[in-house]
């Protein structure tokens, strides 16, 4: 029995590894052909590999500050903190048997995901100084994209805690453990399984978006890609190059979530 299980686990494996090669085979083919339409335009290479590194962020700005895709990140990581931990107050509020955090959390979802990200950019930055403080142009980005995603994330974060069946608390509940260590050793490890393909997908479309931070004169990838594109003509070769750099990162992003997802879903694998 022992000596079968083996064969059938080795039979998997060798199908499972043969399955990856043709998929392998089929991202070189198509990433050839991809690279071959773009090289038809007739791109200035050399003008590509003078200003990739501006557009990357391995050189600062006139102002000595980070650009490009190093300044992405960095707005990138601090909204990703922000806007869960405001999508994951505001998924308690709408779990909440709270009036007052009810209708604040379903208020501010309402708004956040009623409303454009580009038109929330420009009230922040330009409609907060109408009552006082005047914020910069990256803190005001970082705030947008929290608020906007946050509300975002609070949908996905209530479907996984709703995801996780009633008896696992009731559950919890009789072996007397308090409420939050309910949350945090019960609910939580089942919900973010549920809630990590969706919420990865949204931090992708976060790098992306941060791109619309731009109309503030911030210089992340597509600020410096339309500057650089701007004073040589060259709009093709910089926004190709941005592209690129944005798929690069984006696929970071994926291995990431695929390697949470490969973490907390070794339990149900198991079974």
């Amino acid at each position: 029995m022992a000596s079968e299980q083996t064969t059938g686990q080795a039979r998997a494996g060798a199908v499972d590894r043969a399955f990856r090669v043709r998929v392998g085979i089929v991202w070189v083919v198509l990433l050839a052909l991809f690279v071959a339409f773009f090289l038809s335009f007739g791109l200035d290479l050399p003008f590509i590999v003078d200003k990739f590194p501006a557009l990357a962020g391995f050189t600062l700005s006139r102002a000595g500050f980070i650009q490009g895709a190093v300044l992405t990140l960095y707005v990138c990581f601090f909204s990703i903190i922000a806007s869960v931990i405001l999508g994951l107050l505001a998924a308690l509020g709408r779990l909440s048997k709270s009036s007052v955090a009810y209708g604040i959390s379903t208020f501010y979802t309402s708004f956040f995901r009623g409303t454009p990200l580009l038109v929330q950019i420009f009230l922040i930055y330009l409609g907060i100084p109408q009552i006082g403080p005047v914020p910069a142009a990256i803190p005001s980005g970082i705030i947008a994209l929290s608020l906007n995603y946050g509300a975002y994330l609070s949908e996905i974060f209530r479907a996984g805690l709703l995801s996780v069946p009633a008896g696992q608390r009731e559950a919890g509940l009789a072996l007397g453990l308090h409420p939050w260590q309910l949350m945090v050793k019960v609910v939580m490890p089942q919900a973010i399984r549920v809630a990590i393909p969706p919420t990865g997908s949204q931090f992708i479309a976060m790098l992306k978006d941060s791109s619309l931070i731009s109309v503030m004169g911030v210089t992340e990838i597509m600020f410096v890609a339309q500057s650089y594109g701007r004073a040589s003509y060259r709009y093709i070769e910089m926004l190709t190059t941005a592209a690129a750099i944005y798929w690069f990162l984006s696929i970071m992003f994926e291995l990431v979530q695929a390697r949470l997802e490969s973490h907390f879903g070794k339990g149900y694998r198991a079974r």
